[in-house]
């Protein structure tokens, strides 16, 4: 691993990285099967599939494809539901909190680029007291990850070349949209991943199973 120089930048990730969203995206989906007459489903059911989006949650709550009669329905309800307390259980993961607050002081540069929508992120951002010098959200450009065009946007608004910045993310999307911007890939094993998915196969430059492991990596640089 030595031969990763410090990174200039930071690029987060949102929901899985930086953040542990699924406590109440967990509950608008719980909401969303009670609308229903549903019983809950298992939390960690639910938190596996975080990072997929809201169609990907309807889908898992109702059993509902994208394209059937309903769904979009149902989208905009658990999005309703989950919009009204997205920052409830919603906390940034304990180890990356210093390391972050270190970060702001020495004023290096530091962003999210995330497949959440503005209308979410913003807002979660803010209740969390963070302050990106980027944020690239789903609806900002007319692509999102894996197409490394967000990465690249955050990059330029830093003022920060791509090789020297690190995108860190919890799923195989992130890695990709990484490698194709030239930027470092680190893959973190503690987010949203899905059964019988590895985060140790994926495409990256470094894998760091905890958050704790990370910041030790940045801090020893």
């Amino acid at each position: 691993m030595s031969h990763m120089p410090v990174p200039a930048a930071l690029l987060f990730d949102l929901d899985g990285t930086l953040v542990d969203t699924a406590p109440d995206l967990a509950r608008a989906t719980n909401a969303l099967r009670a609308h229903h007459g549903l019983a809950p489903l298992p939390y960690p059911t639910i938190r596996a599939q975080v990072s997929n989006g809201g169609s990907a949650l309807v889908t898992l709550a109702l059993g509902l494809e994208k394209a059937a009669p309903g769904h979009d329905a149902a989208r905009t309800f658990l999005l309703t539901a989950y919009g009204e307390a997205l920052a409830a259980e919603s906390r940034v993961f304990p180890p990356l909190e210093p390391l972050l607050a270190d970060w702001q002081a020495d004023g290096r540069p530091w962003g999210i680029v995330t497949n959440k929508p503005r209308a979410y992120a913003a807002p979660l951002v803010a209740a969390l007291g963070l302050h990106p010098g980027a944020l690239l959200c789903a609806d900002d450009l007319p692509v999102k990850k894996p197409h490394p065009a967000p990465l690249l946007e955050a990059a330029r608004r830093l003022a920060v070349s791509p090789a020297a910045c690190w995108y860190i993310g919890d799923h195989l999307r992130d890695m990709e949209a990484a490698r194709a911007a030239g930027m470092a890939a680190v893959a973190v094993g503690y987010g949203y991943i899905e059964e019988g998915d590895d985060f140790r196969r994926w495409p990256a430059d470094l894998w760091f199973e905890t958050g704790e492991a990370l910041v030790a990596a940045l801090t020893e640089r």
